[in-house]
């Protein structure tokens, strides 16, 4: 995931006094999602994609340690001068990373001292926020630091639901979490219709946004025919009971191997229960909702169950222009379900419904960048850019996604094998 690195409005003591409360907000935010979880728990790694707690809570104190304070205040020596290569994510004009797959053996830095970390952190930036004089460069990296966090507050909470799956002990994240409520059966599945037309793609208007969401450029949309909803748990069940996973007819190549060296049989988490399928939440195993968007499939799996279904994946620019009138709502990390949301009976009638929240909902596109795309200069460059091989595009954000961060424009890319994250799927076909 990634980011532009445009001016801040004005370079003025009231912005950065808003920007430093705006700073106070997504930094507790963070300790809030941390607050549940042991030492143990924040210092473990369950697999290779993923990363401890603990390091996503030094990694984001780094991102502004390197990117704001040292520039702002070049006289303070560094915190620890071994964090510059311990929480280095992939910022190869930095300097050197600790190996992301040996994460989990960092037993030292201790949780308490990469929290006194990020307190050391806090107040340098937020008393250079508050003393005015801060340049318009800087500002805006402090911006992009902010929804860089976010990202990451999505991140800890994807990652320690694969880490505690793999507890045989099945321990909740939090165990005062409530069921999401249940609606009263997911409404039938209607088709939404859009006429062809040259439409504007990409982010346009202030406000921020990522690199990769620029230019806006206009693209030819041919007419297409859009689902009224996400696919549902019950949905994808039928497709699991009818041998989707056992049939190579509805399969991409790469995704049938996948499938067979990883053992898929349903999608990540689920389980065979007494009574049918369990998946395992934050909350602990419970049984599935039949009428909640399914998640934690991987682009395979979505195209897959698209074929069996009779229909295909949308793409990205055509899940832009259905999504672009829409208002940014829904069921984000603030409503604390932390699982998707059970489908209400008169949902979709009159536009397409849940775009934003729940799940993330993969897209046929491959990650590239737009035309007249440019990568910033220096080391921020690399935040985008140099992932632009071997992704897909998912749109909308997740029942894990803070809503402030996210707009129609937005893009999300994770490889096709990728299922720890909450992504799902919505239907799409030409229209005819």
């Amino acid at each position: 995931m990634s980011a532009s690195i445009a001016p801040h409005p004005e370079a003025a003591p009231s912005a950065g006094a808003a920007l430093a409360a705006r700073y106070r907000v997504v930094r507790a935010a963070t300790e809030r999602l941390a607050a549940p979880l042991s030492p143990e728990d924040c210092s473990a790694q369950s697999m290779p994609d993923a990363s401890p707690v603990k390091w996503h809570l030094a990694h984001t104190a780094w991102f502004f340690e390197t990117f704001v304070v040292a520039p702002a205040r070049p006289e303070l020596a560094p915190f620890a001068p071994a964090f510059r290569v311990l929480f280095n994510s992939y910022y190869n004009a930095v300097g050197e990373q600790h190996p992301r797959p040996r994460r989990g053996l960092l037993t030292r830095p201790s949780l308490a001292e990469v929290s006194a970390y990020r307190a050391h952190v806090d107040r340098h930036v937020t008393a250079w926020l508050e003393g005015g004089g801060c340049s318009a460069e800087l500002l805006a990296r402090v911006a992009l630091g902010l929804q860089h966090e976010q990202q990451h507050q999505e991140l800890i909470l994807t990652d320690v639901k694969h880490l505690l799956a793999q507890n045989p002990v099945r321990p909740a994240y939090r165990a005062d979490l409530p069921a999401p409520a249940r609606r009263g059966g997911a409404p039938p599945l209607l088709w939404h219709r859009f006429e062809a037309g040259v439409r504007g793609i990409g982010a346009e208007g202030p406000g921020f946004r990522f690199d990769n969401e620029e230019p806006r450029h206009r693209q030819l949309v041919p007419a297409f025919a859009l689902a009224s909803r996400p696919v549902t748990n019950a949905e994808f069940a039928a497709f699991v009971a009818a041998g989707g996973y056992r049939e190579p007819e509805w399969w991409l190549s790469d995704g049938w191997a996948a499938l067979r060296a990883e053992g898929w049989q349903a999608p990540g988490y689920w389980e065979r229960g007494a009574g049918g399928w369990c998946a395992f939440t934050l909350g602990g195993l419970r049984p599935i909702d039949s009428d909640a968007p399914v998640c934690h499939v991987s682009f395979y799996e979505a195209d897959a169950y698209a074929r069996w279904a009779g229909a295909r994946l949308p793409t990205e620019a055509e899940w832009e222009t259905a999504a672009a009138p829409a208002a940014v709502a829904g069921n984000f990390v603030e409503e604390g379900a932390l699982e998707p949301a059970s489908l209400g009976p008169d949902e979709g009638r009159e536009a397409p419904a849940r775009l934003f929240g729940d799940v993330w909902e993969w897209t046929a596109s491959p990650y590239v960048a737009y035309p007249g795309y440019r990568p910033a200069t220096g080391a921020l460059g690399e935040y985008n850019g140099k992932f632009m091989c071997n992704q897909m595009v998912l749109r909308g954000g997740s029942c894990a996604s803070p809503r402030e961060h996210l707009r129609a424009s937005y893009r999300n890319f994770f490889p096709a094998a990728a299922r720890w994250q909450w992504s799902g799927l919505r239907l799409a076909k030409d229209a005819r």
